[in-house]
């Protein structure tokens, strides 16, 4: 709020904010829209942008120069730009070094689908549990699947690939030998981190937003990105807020709102920013203090920096119509009323074209 009001007192105006969660906010910016009296400026969900732009609600922007690719094309559609992220969160795997040592994995040999597995199959025999997720029906559980999926080589416009039924394979073949618990399918993030911090566990997804909870754990841990199917890095979906100006009526509006989005996302502001908002930084430049800051970011940085949008790929509003049958696919694997190939051939067939 303090920078908002820094902005307007740089822009010659008084900013006044008025804050909804994602759902009412996407509903009152298009019925704004429709009445000719939408905000001056917009901060929402990176995969909202694509729902507001192909609604004509958001004009698009050119102030992009040092934005990192892979998070601007969150807010990409048709070749063009409707807004400048102000940084992202991601996933990744945190590990109880405790639990790890008890069961003599060493994490550095933990580097692809097979090593990680090897690594639960010890911590299983050791007597600890494996790794907990967020598998749930909802966006949550699209949203940790993303990077096991995308990590295979698989994409979202062909879910019943070979590459994504060996993503689901593994995720279903780690609950049915009990690496990961049967509470992973209710999961969200929050009771999947609950389950982390308990100590039993080896590893747990979860995202940059955990990492105040990790320090208050009380045992010793570490992150690590989430591999790739053969190794690397999977790319993971990105989190994060866009800044938006929408269309108005009375264009000499314009100015003052772009104005107060180059204030807000400029390099001099971005560092606080993003540090208050536990993200990543979108520019190289930021991400480079923010590590030179907190070393252990490092992990995170590599992370953002593979991570895509789920809007991502000019899917846009077409992104929504595939998550739900691909958790709905997920959940149906996992619990073991369908096999992974016919989870995600009954998904490919709901998806509306």
């Amino acid at each position: 709020m303090k920078l908002l009001s820094r902005c307007g007192a740089d822009a010659g105006v008084k900013v006044e904010r008025t804050g909804y969660d994602t759902t009412d906010l996407t509903n009152k910016a298009l019925l704004a829209a429709q009445q000719g009296n939408a905000p001056d400026v917009l901060i929402v969900d990176n995969p909202v942008v694509s729902t507001l732009a192909e609604a004509g609600v958001l004009t698009t922007t050119d102030q992009t120069a040092s934005i990192a690719p892979n998070l601007l094309a969150a807010g990409q559609i048709g070749g063009k730009t409707y807004g400048v992220p102000i940084g992202a969160n991601t996933l990744a795997l945190y590990y109880n070094k405790d639990v790890l040592q008890e069961a003599g994995v060493d994490i550095a040999s933990v580097k692809d689908w097979a090593s990680l597995t090897a690594a639960l199959e010890k911590v299983k025999a050791s007597g600890k549990k494996g790794i907990t997720f967020s598998a749930i029906g909802t966006e949550e559980g699209s949203f940790q699947f993303l990077p096991w999926f995308w990590g295979a080589g698989a994409k979202l416009t062909k879910l019943d690939s070979a590459e994504g039924v060996a993503a689901v394979t593994l995720w279903a073949d780690w609950v049915k030998k009990g690496y990961a618990p049967n509470s992973v399918i209710n999961n969200t993030q929050t009771t999947s981190w609950q389950e982390f911090a308990t100590g039993e566990f080896a590893f747990a997804e979860n995202g940059t937003w955990q990492v105040a909870n990790a320090e208050k754990a009380g045992f010793g841990y570490g992150i690590i990105p989430i591999p790739g199917r053969d190794g690397g890095t999977a790319p993971a979906p990105t989190g994060g807020e866009f800044v938006s100006v929408p269309v108005q009526s009375d264009t000499g509006r314009y100015p003052t709102a772009r104005k107060l989005v180059a204030c807000l996302t400029s390099a001099g502001h971005s560092l606080t920013t993003t540090t208050t908002l536990s993200y990543i930084a979108p520019t190289e430049a930021v991400q480079a203090q923010q590590v030179a800051a907190n070393p252990d970011l490092k992990v995170w940085v590599a992370a953002v920096r593979a991570a895509k949008g789920r809007t991502s790929d000019d899917l846009g509003t077409k992104y929504p119509k595939i998550s739900e049958p691909l958790w709905g696919a997920v959940q149906a694997a996992l619990s073991g009323s369908k096999q992974p190939q016919q989870a995600l051939t009954a998904a490919q067939s709901a998806i509306i074209q």
